[in-house]
């Protein structure tokens, strides 16, 4: 086995697996506050991307139509709270998830109606070139867009993981998400801390949007990118953002080694499907993830 190929596989792997636990953080923080799968998060993932490029086509500078995104998707937010989400309080889990699913479609077709549904492309100055000092170090190839990309889902992550730990408000989520009732009874304002979490949601959104959007091409495609978060969240636990962080590196990693080692064994093409394969695996050893909680049930 070349040891240098071998490594320059496993490190993209994990580089984009630090990318996908960015994707997975958007459905972890909406989890914990409303115990509820966010089948949206797709669709405003795709939403962030094709406004913010599409104002830049406007002839609006980069930083510009990032920060006026980032107030887009905060309000849409606070309105998905506001409107969907607080006539929802106190009912059935599943009734929540249906909402989302609406919200979903409402969403793509909503973005596709403002700006389009052609491909766009997305430029955020960030070369997809090999990285020199690797390559001088090491004989590794690795992109320097991957690098930067990583690095900047690392700061976010490990930004939200220490505000939502050691913050009130981190705080407040934690009893939100054990109990709504006993939060309110508490006197913790349940509408309020829906509504900064799904701002924070909006956020992440916008910036996994912009890193697969550079990638891939702001495209409908774009929805099923958060789909690949779904064996990231079995792997780490829905409730936990160190698991999505260890998910996201786990599956980023073996879907990456999967497809050079075993795909030419079956014929290739097992990057694409084989995260769900090991998710189902892991579900059979450990169905609450690696830092979810056992929860018990009396009947």
């Amino acid at each position: 086995m070349n040891l240098n190929f071998f490594l320059e596989v496993l490190i993209g792997g994990l580089l984009s697996g630090v990318m996908y636990a960015l994707v997975a953080l958007g459905f972890v923080l909406i989890y914990k506050a409303s115990g509820v799968f966010n089948f949206a998060q797709g669709a405003m993932l795709f939403f962030a991307a094709l406004t913010c490029v599409s104002l830049t086509e406007f002839g609006w500078p980069l930083w510009v139509a990032i920060a006026a995104t980032i107030a887009i998707m905060w309000g849409l937010g606070l309105a998905i709270e506001r409107v969907v989400l607080r006539p929802l309080v106190n009912q059935p889990e599943i009734s929540l998830f249906m909402a989302t699913i609406g919200l979903a479609f409402f969403i793509e077709g909503m973005a596709q109606l403002l700006w389009g549904s052609e491909v766009k492309r997305l430029d955020l100055g960030i070369e997809d070139v090999p990285l020199e000092s690797m390559m001088d170090s090491f004989n590794i190839l690795v992109s320097k867009f991957d690098v930067t990309a990583a690095a900047v889902c690392a700061v976010l992550v490990s930004g939200l993981a220490l505000f939502f730990s050691r913050t009130r408000v981190g705080r407040a989520l934690r009893a939100v998400a054990d109990d709504h009732q006993a939060a309110l009874a508490v006197g913790i304002p349940l509408q309020q801390i829906w509504g900064i979490v799904w701002g924070v949601a909006g956020f992440v959104a916008l910036v996994a949007g912009l890193l697969w959007g550079a990638r891939n091409g702001v495209q409908f495609s774009l929805t099923f990118v958060a789909l690949k978060a779904l064996p990231v969240l079995i792997l780490g636990g829905f409730t936990s953002v160190p698991g999505a962080i260890v998910g996201g590196l786990i599956i980023g990693a073996s879907e990456k080694l999967a497809e050079v080692y075993l795909g030419p064994l079956v014929g290739g093409g097992i990057e694409g499907w084989f995260p769900y394969v090991l998710a189902l695996l892991f579900l059979l050893v450990r169905p609450e993830g690696l830092f979810g909680e056992k929860i018990i049930r009396r009947i």
